[in-house]
């Protein structure tokens, strides 16, 4: 009995090839990533899990009826039909106060800004040789919106899922290591002792209410493709904000983000087949990402950094940085640099409200793709 075993066990090792070791080592790294660096477990851990069980002995190939078989129905349903990212844009809504932002609206600026980097990397991937619907959801991993990257790879390169989703939500879980660098470059300490001054105004409830449906009907006139993404966003604010649904406002911030992150990290990892992702576009695609993120990091930065040429009461340029979508990440980075400096100086609500407007720059940035890539490619 024993021996049968130990050969059922041999024979499964000798199944596998070089390929597949490499992404059980990959799979580990993420899980290691998550649990001893604690950089965003919910996402790296079933990432990582993913990618280790879809490259098990016995099946490896796709169809398999065993635990493959499984990750591709979930792959499929969760994935491919665009219904986990969109889930997961109900909860993000329903997490997101938006109070900070009504109080300071120029800071919607930022959430331009700092999405910039995404249309010049897409521009750089076309260089490098990658097609436009490629290169489309390759620059849009550097809104750090793990949710829109997938759902603009679904429609645009769904050969591509692998890769880019495990790059997203990577330097999505690295925002607090990739920042910091970039904006200590761009800034002298000086500025980052820049104190601003708080604001406190109440905002009247109609207009918590009314905002997320009309920003809904604004968006989808302008950009129709987008509506899926700002209408579950908003949706999920509406939910939060109407103060009649409490309920389901606590399940859409706790059990739904929970339950669809774990469903969407291990759906991620099971596109994660050694086959597809050991490739050498792989490697580009993790520059071209890294590029995108760092730019549009610096980007936010350096506009901040202009706009002061023109006040007199400057603004300190780090909340340029909380731009991306990397909710609340990138407030929590930008606020410890400000103490590091000054123990004093507390601009997380600043940092917060730019960081609001990066997730609705990231969902209107990545609508304008969708909208402008088939008309491109006419």
């Amino acid at each position: 009995m024993l021996y049968e075993i130990g050969r059922f066990f041999v024979d499964g090792l000798l199944t596998l090839d070089w390929q597949n070791y490499m992404m059980f080592a990959i799979g580990g790294l993420l899980i290691w990533l998550a649990v001893a660096k604690d950089y965003e477990p919910m996402l790296l851990l079933p990432i990582g899990f993913g990618a280790i069980l879809v490259n098990l002995p016995y099946g490896v190939c796709w169809e398999h009826e065993g635990v493959q078989g499984v990750l591709k129905i979930l792959f499929e349903a969760g994935i491919l039909t665009e219904l986990f990212p969109l889930l997961i844009f109900i909860a993000v809504g329903a997490m997101i106060d938006f109070r900070p932002l009504f109080q300071r609206p120029w800071m919607m600026l930022f959430g331009a800004a700092a999405h910039l980097g995404i249309f010049i990397t897409i521009s750089l991937a076309v260089v490098l040789g990658f097609d436009l619907k490629e290169a489309a959801c390759i620059g849009v991993i550097g809104a750090a919106d793990g949710p829109t990257t997938i759902y603009i790879t679904t429609r645009f390169a769904k050969h591509l899922m692998g890769p880019i989703t495990v790059v997203a939500y990577s330097y999505m879980s690295l925002v607090p290591i990739i920042q910091p660098p970039v904006v200590r470059a761009l800034t002298s300490k000086k500025e980052r002792m820049i104190h601003m001054s708080g604001v406190d105004r109440e905002i009247p409830r109609v207009v918590t209410i009314a905002f997320p449906i009309i920003v809904t009907l604004i968006a989808s006139f302008l950009v129709p493709i987008a509506a899926p993404l700002i209408g579950f966003l908003m949706f999920g604010n509406l939910i939060r904000e109407c103060g009649v649904l409490e309920k389901l406002s606590n399940t859409a911030q706790n059990e739904l983000s929970n339950l669809v992150t774990l469903l969407l990290g291990i759906s991620v990892g099971a596109s994660m087949q050694a086959q597809n992702f050991l490739r050498t576009e792989t490697l580009f695609i993790m520059a071209l990402g890294l590029f995108a993120f760092i730019f549009n990091t610096a980007g936010g930065v350096l506009f901040a950094k202009f706009i002061n040429l023109f006040l007199k009461k400057k603004i300190n340029p780090m909340i340029g940085a909380c731009g991306i979508s990397a909710f609340p990440m990138a407030s929590r980075v930008v606020q410890k640099m400000a103490l590091k400096d000054d123990p004093t100086n507390i601009i997380l609500m600043h940092a917060v409200s730019a960081n609001v407007s990066g997730q609705i720059g990231s969902v209107v940035a990545g609508g304008l793709v969708l909208a402008l890539v088939p008309v491109l490619l006419r």
